[in-house]
């Protein structure tokens, strides 16, 4: 089935969201409008993904330049995200069905999915199903995950800024407990996302640029925890520098893969859900050493600080949404644009792309010479790896002392379908 001229475009925002996943939309939106001559209006999900199962899409044409343009400023996900996972093709045909039913019905030749590695697979598995059902859409992911675990991607967006969240947070509250720790707490515990990739805590090892920095000990989900050898390493910390700073990924486990914090339930991917392993190492330490302590959880507030986001996250978050719009409409289907570091003295970087199929479920987790040889820090060709990631500053407009931010209007499309379907 031959193309028409002009079709529409379908954009979702999938997963947890982070504070640049509004960069790639704006991106995407901005560079849309500039190809009126192959896309028609970019519809956005409500919700993400199950926005198209219900039919339920947002008129991204009704936004203001202005307004789509704050998206790059904006944490979060402006049109609503979700963890709502599609099965297989041959377990559930009805929602990609539906899926392409509702492409159909609004004109919709273009799906933009922005999100992680299930999300790609969303997009491969439609991209091959409509045309099976003579109704071609063009499919193209764009990589989001401040997991950082997506595969042939450099890194991902949404990462660096995690990444510069939780270095700057265990630095300064490393100098708060150095400061209280003759009288006071002696062990302080950071907990950070990563379920089974260690990038995020491994961040936070770029706060130790001296001996005796915090953070002393970086527990990683692909390191075999050890309680022997922990408390052992928490203790000299104790008795060397006067308090040991720990950052923890949530993903924590011990040797035969029980996690730390296993809350003994699953979330809706079919995830172990993790039950907050900061109180389980802080206790340990407790119960085993004796030192007070105190813990804390980053948990949405990692993802969402587009206070002090990275400006190099930023602009590679943005550089992906063009870079789909730009795939899309130059032919190319089932791929994901990706961010290639170049060989060079001064951090650069470009942009490559790979086939969905290639990235689909999965994870990059961290190679073993990125983890120092006892496995509680970070070595040199990691830190070198990550630096460039946080570097610089981009602040969103600041009024009477708070950020600002945009709320857009999200105006529905009219329904055109009869049927309905409910997720």
């Amino acid at each position: 089935m031959a193309r028409k001229k002009k079709q529409n475009a379908f954009y979702a925002q999938s997963g947890g969201v982070t504070a640049v996943i509004n960069a790639s939309a704006c991106g995407l939106i901005e560079t849309a409008r500039q190809h009126k001559d192959k896309i028609g209006k970019v519809y956005a999900g409500r919700n993400g993904i199950i926005g198209a199962l219900e039919e339920d899409l947002i008129d991204t044409s009704k936004e203001s330049k202005k307004a789509i343009a704050g998206l790059k400023f904006t944490p979060s996900g402006a049109f609503g995200s979700c963890r709502y996972k599609l099965k297989s093709i041959e377990e559930n045909r009805a929602e990609y069905e539906r899926l392409i039913e509702v492409f159909k019905a609004h004109d919709i030749g273009y799906f933009f999915y922005n999100g992680g590695g299930d999300s790609m697979d969303t997009a491969h598995k439609v991209s091959q199903l409509s045309e099976t059902m003579g109704y071609p859409i063009t499919c193209v992911g764009i990589p989001k995950t401040v997991d950082n675990d997506l595969p042939i991607t450099d890194n991902c967006p949404g990462f660096g800024s995690v990444a510069k969240y939780v270095a700057v947070s265990i630095r300064e509250a490393g100098f708060d407990v150095a400061s209280m720790a003759k009288t006071s707490t002696k062990v302080f515990v950071m907990e950070v996302m990563g379920r089974h990739a260690g990038w995020i805590a491994a961040a936070g090892g770029l706060a130790a640029e001296n001996e005796g920095d915090a953070p002393h000990i970086i527990l990683f989900p692909e390191i075999a925890f050890n309680q022997e050898k922990f408390l052992k390493k928490v203790d000299r910390c104790v008795k060397k520098f006067g308090y040991c700073a720990i950052v923890v990924s949530e993903g924590a486990a011990y040797k035969d893969g029980t996690f730390l914090a296993d809350a003994g339930s699953v979330d809706a991917f079919g995830h172990k859900q993790l039950g907050g392993v900061a109180p389980v190492v802080a206790q340990m330490v407790k119960d085993k050493l004796g030192y007070k302590y105190h813990w804390a959880v980053a948990d949405y507030l990692q993802r969402a600080a587009r206070h002090i986001a990275s400006e190099t996250d930023v602009e590679q978050a943005y550089a992906m949404g063009k870079a789909a719009v730009e795939f899309a409409v130059a032919g190319k289907n089932a791929v994901m644009p990706t961010i290639v570091r170049k060989k060079t003295k001064r951090y650069s970087w470009t942009i490559g792309e790979a086939k969905l199929a290639d990235v689909a479920n999965v994870e990059k987790m961290m190679p073993r010479n990125f983890i120092s040889r006892d496995g509680f820090h970070i070595t040199d060709i990691c830190r070198d790896y990550l630096q460039p990631l946080i570097k610089g500053e981009s602040y969103p407009p600041y009024k009477d002392g708070l950020p600002q931010y945009v709320t857009l209007k999200n105006e529905a499309v009219a329904k055109k379908l009869k049927t309905k379907f409910k997720v």
